[in-house]
């Protein structure tokens, strides 16, 4: 992977934009089998990232339901990786070549996209776009590894959409065998040129509690990836959620808004619920996240709300198990320690204050008062 870096590359040459051929150089085979003290001894370099935290070398799946972005979302992280420029309008990433495999689209799309996305910013020469590749397994494996051994030091392979270059199935296997086969050419190209590959692929029609569960296809689709990231769009003011997770990457969940204009995805702060809540509920958990155990005055005053509004909506998301009540009113985050009373002092037993050996009656120590809590 290392060496001199390439002549820069034409992102579109005359009329068409093509994948860049040319012979592959010749590759050693790779070992695979080590005694243990070996494998200790062993020392590897560090995970390579394309998007720090977020998309590392390795074959990662973007999914997401048709029309929420994903093909954004992918080119403007592409541009910005190709120029060093900063993903998600919030995280800094180290430049380098990137082939993006725009298959659904034509070069005048791609052009105007870019156009939007960059504002006026001139274009990475280090990234290379492609309308066509043949599939997988029929030379498009073959000639991915050809731009890459010509850019020995790229970040990363976009393959916008997946189902573009999965190629027919070979008969005789299981759906799930036919899934992750199918899955493999990639996840081959990303292991041998430690490079991230992100393959773009739809969801489920239907829902689900666990978003990998709504991977479109089989289990074998999310199974061969090394990481799966899901964007999916939710109620309120933020416009998408961005699920995270995979054998490199903690998993994670971030709060994104899209600029319409600008053709980008901006990763917002804080967690997804401080976004998808209303306004007012989202300053409320905001608040109880600094300061637990707050009753409704407290907590109106210090964001600026009338009380009724604030008691009124405690209350709700108490009902909705988005908080815990304790029996005196306080409200806190569900997993949040509650507040223990303090145990009351001894009753003295002589007017000057003073406690008396052998006098001392003890109380007994109150119960901690109940609280209703349904976290969801």
């Amino acid at each position: 992977m290392n060496g001199e870096r390439p002549a820069h590359l034409r992102l579109v040459s005359g009329d068409a934009v093509h994948v860049p051929g040319g012979p592959a150089g010749a590759s050693a085979p790779f070992r695979t089998s080590w005694t243990a003290d070996e494998l200790m001894a062993m020392t590897f370099p560090e995970t390579r990232w394309a998007v720090p935290g977020v998309i590392a070398e390795g074959l990662n799946l973007l999914a997401g339901p048709p029309k929420v972005g994903k093909s954004w979302l992918s080119l403007a992280t592409a541009i910005a990786v190709a120029g060093g420029g900063k993903a998600l309008e919030a995280i800094p990433v180290e430049p380098g070549p990137v082939l993006y495999l725009a298959l659904e689209d034509t070069p005048r799309r791609l052009q105007s996209r870019m156009r939007k996305i960059l504002g006026g910013k001139p274009a990475p020469r280090d990234l290379t776009l492609a309308t066509s590749c043949p599939t997988l397994p029929q030379g498009g494996e073959e000639a991915i590894a050809r731009w890459l051994e010509r850019n020995p030091g790229a970040r990363m392979v976009v393959i916008d959409v997946f189902a573009k270059v999965r190629g027919t199935t070979a008969p005789g296997l299981s759906a799930y065998d036919a899934d992750y086969a199918a899955m493999g050419h990639a996840k081959r190209l990303a292991d041998s040129y430690g490079v991230a590959v992100v393959l773009v692929h739809h969801v489920r029609k239907m829902g689900s509690d666990d978003f990998l569960a709504e991977v479109s296809g089989t289990n074998g689709i999310a199974g061969a990836a090394d990481a799966t990231l899901v964007l999916k769009r939710a109620r309120g003011t933020a416009d998408g959620v961005l699920h995270v997770t995979g054998r490199d990457v903690e998993e994670a969940e971030y709060a994104m808004s899209f600029q319409p204009a600008a053709g980008i995805w901006h990763l917002l702060d804080g967690p997804p619920e401080d976004h998808t809540l209303s306004d007012t509920r989202a300053a409320i958990v905001r608040h109880l996240r600094q300061q637990p155990n707050s009753a409704p005055k407290a907590i109106a005053d210090a964001i600026g709300l009338g009380y009724d509004n604030v008691k009124k909506t405690c209350q709700r998301m108490a009902g909705d198990g988005q908080l815990c009540v304790d029996a005196a009113g306080r409200y806190r985050l569900p997993g949040a320690v509650p507040s223990v009373p303090a145990v009351p002092g001894p009753n003295l037993t002589s007017t000057n204050t003073t406690n008396h050996e052998g006098h001392l009656t003890l109380p007994g120590v109150p119960a901690v008062p109940g609280e209703e809590c349904h976290p969801s």
